[in-house]
């Protein structure tokens, strides 16, 4: 799988509010928070599960560890929705912040992955069967289409949206600087049936810089899925940056309080980022992509017309230990949690409207 640079004219970036203010996020942004976040955690319960302070009853959760399951012998971890809104919680990888309330996703550099994934994930993933175990997660039912899907009234839902208000705590300070996905971890995306993905949102911080880049990616969907390919897209900072760049001044701190909104109506996908929320230099950006036909300039895209999706919200860590490929193999150690191998996001609000 390859990157291509997009050329930003079949892309709309709109900044739909910002104050006329330096867009420099002021050095003292977590400071500024902290009546956001009490505020936020106000709602939350740090003695509850996950599933008390949120409704999850639309998610599975994939864990990194083996599935105990006779059923899912060698394959990663799959918590139900009834299990998960039951209080499941996990010691390490999912649990609720003893001080905030906010819903933690944590994940290690190398442990058991899905299937088509080298990258380890603690993330919920949307079951629209809600609870009815007899609909497995391929099937119609459990997932979205497309307006112009030649068959919507089979699945689930037409489109949908997720917003989710978070901070990514921690990510991996190991790996080859000069490959994006080191220092970095997916927070939300959108998946197809297959191997492509039309949306990736990501978190990257290099260890000697103050600020982390926040961007997304859309992937390409060709007819042979061994010839898909990623377009990167900046929000805040720049997803090109290793340790020899200057601090993207403009971007986002670990446990800075940040949101986003996937949208999805018609064709239409919509994101929708803000950054310093609850401070004077809150700044929200829009960007707008028709997924329902191939991108413009990509010959190979056929779009995601045909395809159904779901989507997911978590900790998806980016860093993982292989060399092989020359983009997604940054090379990243696993020395364990006290070294700083692995990536954390806490959620304090998760919405999903579907």
């Amino acid at each position: 799988m390859q990157i291509k640079t997009l050329n930003v004219s079949y892309l709309t970036a709109i900044v739909a509010a910002s104050l006329l203010v330096s867009n420099i996020v002021s050095a003292d942004t977590l400071l500024e928070q902290k009546a956001l976040k009490t505020e936020l955690s106000a709602t939350l319960s740090a003695a509850k599960d996950p599933s008390e302070n949120f409704n999850l009853w639309s998610f599975m959760i994939n864990i990194p560890e083996p599935d105990h399951k006779p059923e899912r012998k060698g394959k990663v971890l799959e918590v139900n929705e009834k299990v998960l809104n039951a209080g499941y919680t996990h010691p390490t990888w999912f649990f609720t912040d003893p001080q905030t309330g906010a819903m933690v996703f944590r994940a290690p550099n190398k442990a058991i992955t899905t299937p088509n994934s080298s990258n380890v994930r603690s993330e919920l993933h949307t079951m629209l069967r809600r609870g009815d175990l007899r609909i497995n997660e391929k099937q119609p039912k459990n997932n979205f289409v497309l307006t112009n899907h030649p068959d919507p009234n089979k699945y689930g839902a037409v489109g949908g949206q997720l917003s989710a208000t978070l901070a990514v705590d921690w990510v991996s300070t190991s790996g080859d600087d000069k490959k994006f996905p080191a220092y970095s971890v997916v927070i939300g995306q959108i998946h197809g049936l297959g191997k492509t993905e039309p949306l990736k949102i990501f978190y990257r911080k290099l260890p000697n810089h103050d600020h982390g880049s926040l961007f997304w990616n859309y992937e390409i969907r060709p007819a042979d899925q061994n010839q898909r390919y990623d377009i990167p897209n900046d929000v805040w900072g720049n997803h090109q940056l290793t340790k020899a760049s200057k601090d993207p001044a403009d971007g986002i701190e670990l446990g800075e309080i940040i949101s986003y909104v996937i949208n999805v109506e018609n064709t239409m996908m919509t994101l929708t980022f803000t950054k310093a929320l609850g401070t004077a230099h809150e700044e929200t950006k829009v960007f707008k992509h028709d997924l329902g036909k191939g991108l413009a300039g990509h010959p190979l895209d056929r779009g995601y017309w045909d395809d159904a999706l779901h989507l997911k919200a978590g900790a998806y860590n980016q860093c993982n230990m292989s060399t092989e490929n020359p983009i997604w193999g940054p090379g990243c150690s696993n020395d364990g949690i006290e070294a700083g191998d692995y990536a954390q996001v806490s959620f304090y609000r998760l919405d999903l409207q579907q």
